[in-house]
Order: structure tokens, then C-alpha cells, then sequence
């Protein structure tokens, strides 16, 4: 099968929390590009958090972001944009102030907590850059936000807040675990799934001939969807469960692997 676009994760299947890319990424991105291969990242990161990476892998595609919510080309121009409605962001944050949850708020490009609990370079590196902190998220809701994350201080802590997320929100919102420390309330409908298949009929690129790579349980929905899914080795059960072949974990390349195995020496 000859897979004419590529869509990636980033976090923990391209990059390591430092966002280095490999040697060895790196290089089978530019070959399958070079062979005419469509490549693409899939993340729940801003569009200015993963324009960057995006610019330093020389990625041409439109970028999806915010977990299928928002696809943007590289340049910035919007090509879809699914909101969150404000009332329901605003009871995510009212849960959140109730449990003394850590939330963040995505609107417009920007990034807004009321605290800042973790390190700079932590939001410089893993949120956004340039993270804003205000006194009163809610007076930032006149205008539907992308979506709310909430940021654990410990994988116990992320656990109990995506089962009380889901038990009280999963009819209404998207509710994701996309990070060990991470829990978002996205729109209803949206998850990199939908996104991929959006982007895919854009560029009139058949079912079939997609593959995508990823490691968490948002990235479940995109691997189900797509021709040919990988889960990384290290990836979550939801997400082993959606692919159609299992990579090597991130210290090895798996994403490299992948790629070389099924778009670069393919049997």
C-alpha cells in the first residue's frame, strides 16, 4: 500500500518531554517527503506551540491541532475551527475550582491559567509558550474557548480526575487523557479521528492510504480511523488496541521505524 499521508503525534511518539527530535525521526520524515508522501502532525497543542516543531520538520501539510478541533496551514490560515461552547467550559472550570484543579483555557491562540504550579519550562515546553496568567478565567469566556485542560500534580491525581470528568461530562464534551498529567474538555464530536478524516477528504487523499502514529488515548480515535494505525510501543491500552501494528517504544524510533518499515521499504 502505497500511504500518501502521514499523520504523527508529537509528544511520545516523535519527541520526549525535552522536544528533541532523533537522528533517526527526522530522516524518515524527509524521505518519505521526498518520495511524495504527505506528512502531517496530530496534537492537542495550540497552533503556535506546534508551529515550531512543525517548521523545524519542514512539514508543509496542514497542522491538526487542539485534538481535531482546530486545522490550520503552516502559515496560520485557518481551514476549520470547532469551538467549545462557553457554558460548558465554564462548568468544566466550576468543577475545577470546587476540587482545587489546576486549569488551563485555550482561546484564540492563547493559553490562560489562574496559577501557575509547575515550572516555567514546563508550560514554555509542554502547554505553550508565552502561558498568561490571569486572575479570573470565566471573564475570559465572552467568546467560545478551543477547550479546557486540567494538569494533574501526579498520575493518581490525573486518574481521578478523568473518571469524575467522564462520569459527569462524557454526554456532553470530548473527555481525553492525552498526557500522563493531562485531562481535556474538548467540543463534542472532536478528537483526532474526525480530524484526520476531515483533513483527509481536504486533500483527497482515500481512507486507505493514511497511516497514523501515536502513543496516548486520544490518539485511538485517528489510529482506528486510518488505513494503517501504529500504536508506539509504549503506548496506552486503548491505543494498542486501535492499531493495526505495534511500533518500538520512543527510545528506539518507533515512529521512524514505522515509517520505514510500511512507506520507505514496504514488503
Amino acid at each position: 500500500m502505497n500511504y500518501c499521508l502521514i499523520a504523527l503525534d508529537l509528544d511520545g511518539t516523535l519527541m520526549n518531554e525535552s522536544g528533541a527530535f532523533s537522528p533517526r525521526v527526522r530522516s524518515a520524515i524527509a524521505l518519505a517527503q521526498a518520495r511524495g508522501s504527505r506528512v502531517t502532525v496530530a496534537t492537542g497543542r495550540s497552533y503556535l506551540s506546534t508551529r515550531p516543531f512543525a517548521q523545524d520538520l519542514k512539514i508543509a501539510e496542514p497542522l491538526i491541532c487542539y485534538q481535531g478541533g482546530l486545522i490550520v496551514q503552516p502559515d496560520g490560515q485557518v481551514l476549520r475551527r470547532v469551538a467549545l461552547q462557553s457554558e460548558l467550559a465554564a462548568q468544566v472550570l466550576e468543577l475545577a475550582r470546587q476540587r482545587n484543579w489546576h486549569a488551563v483555557l485555550y482561546k484564540d491562540g492563547d493559553v490562560y491559567a489562574a496559577e501557575l504550579l509547575h515550572p516555567p519550562e514546563f508550560y514554555q515546553t509542554m502547554i505553550n509558550p508565552g502561558t498568561q496568567q490571569v486572575t479570573d478565567l470565566f471573564s475570559l469566556l465572552d467568546r467560545d474557548p478551543d477547550k479546557v485542560l486540567l494538569v494533574a500534580q501526579d498520575t493518581d491525581q490525573t486518574s481521578v480526575m478523568y473518571a469524575e470528568m467522564l462520569a459527569q461530562f462524557s454526554k456532553r464534551m470530548q473527555i481525553v487523557r492525552s498526557h500522563a498529567l493531562f485531562v481535556e474538555a474538548n467540543p463534542p464530536g472532536v478528537d483526532k479521528g474526525d480530524g484526520l478524516a476531515w483533513l483527509s477528504n481536504y486533500l483527497g487523499v482515500p481512507q486507505a492510504q493514511v497511516m497514523a502514529v501515536g502513543d496516548q488515548d486520544n490518539d485511538a480515535p485517528m489510529l482506528a480511523w486510518a488505513g494503517l494505525g501504529v500504536a508506539m510501543g509504549q503506548a496506552s491500552n486503548a491505543c494498542k488496541t486501535a492499531a493495526k501494528w505495534i511500533a518500538p517504544s520512543l527510545s528506539d524510533d518507533g515512529a521512524a521505524v514505522a515509517i520505514e518499515r510500511f512507506v520507505l521499504n514496504p514488503v
